[in-house]
Order: C-alpha cells, then sequence, then structure tokens
C-alpha cells in the first residue's frame, strides 16, 4: 500500500465530477487496495479526510479518519441536510498552506455503500458533518475556497 501523491490547485481532476462506483467493484481487491493506500496518505498527511480525486481518481470514494477510526465511504449520498448551518474554518490537503471559513450544515443524514458492499446510513454532526461535506464536495469538483467568506494564507508551509 503506497503513499500517493495528492493532487494539489489548480490540478483540473480536482474540478470534475466524479463517476459512481459499480456496485459489484466494491468488493474488488483493486478497491481495497486504493482505499487502504488513501487511508495510510491521508494520515501520513495529517488530514481528516481524503476523497479520490484527491489523489487522481475520480470515482465516488471518501475515506475519514474519525474519532471512532478510520471508514470508508463508497458512493454517498445525502438523504438530509440540517436547516440550520455554522460557519468554522477548513483547510485541505489539496491547498496546502490555505484556510477559510465555510458555512456547513450542522447535522446531515447520508448513504454510503461500506467497504463490503452493504449500504448503510449515517447521521452526522460538528467536525464529522463539516468534513463529510468537504469531502463530498470535491466528489462533485468544488473545493472548500469555492465556499469560503474569508481565506488567510499560512507561509509557514
Amino acid at each position: 500500500m503506497p503513499i500517493l501523491k495528492i493532487l494539489t490547485q489548480p490540478n483540473p481532476i480536482l474540478r470534475k465530477k466524479s463517476a459512481e462506483i459499480n456496485p459489484a467493484a466494491i468488493k474488488s481487491r483493486e478497491l481495497k487496495s486504493l482505499a487502504s493506500s488513501m487511508v495510510k496518505t491521508m494520515i501520513k498527511a495529517d488530514g481528516v479526510g481524503l476523497a479520490a480525486p484527491q489523489i487522481g481518481k475520480n470515482i465516488r470514494l471518501i475515506v475519514i479518519n474519525s474519532k471512532d477510526g478510520v471508514f470508508c465511504l463508497v458512493n454517498p449520498k445525502f438523504i438530509k441536510k440540517s436547516w440550520a448551518r455554522e460557519l468554522g474554518q477548513e483547510g485541505c490537503l489539496s491547498i496546502p498552506g490555505v484556510f477559510g471559513e465555510v458555512k456547513r450544515h450542522k447535522k446531515i443524514s447520508l448513504a454510503y455503500y461500506n467497504q463490503e458492499g452493504k449500504k448503510v446510513k449515517l447521521t452526522a454532526e460538528g467536525m464529522m458533518a463539516r468534513v463529510i461535506q468537504h469531502e463530498i464536495d470535491h466528489l462533485d469538483g468544488i473545493l472548500f475556497i469555492d465556499k469560503a467568506v474569508k481565506i488567510e494564507k499560512n507561509d509557514r508551509q
């Protein structure tokens, strides 16, 4: 499981909408290997989430590092988003040294497939909801800087 190269802005792959993964391919060795490499890459880069477009693959695959451990979301889809939103600071492995205030839904519900190919429903709030929304934006070719109200650069990177 190699460490993968994280693409950075302005790579055009980051701006493409990602394709759904065929449910028959979810349990494939290739996808499991890719997800494992993404997890390793995310942890090495000190990230809390990583979407497949960030490593050059325009497929709907995300890995998240939560307080309960690492998990993988295949073909995530929002079921519900709270009316209430909150502003919070975000950064991105694909835009090093840049941070911004982004308004996100406080609570979300989504459905996705896990690595065993089972459909899972998840409700998240707070930081976890923010990370999931940020990563799903990547699958749609959207970067946090597109939504940020205030952007700061940290040149100490």
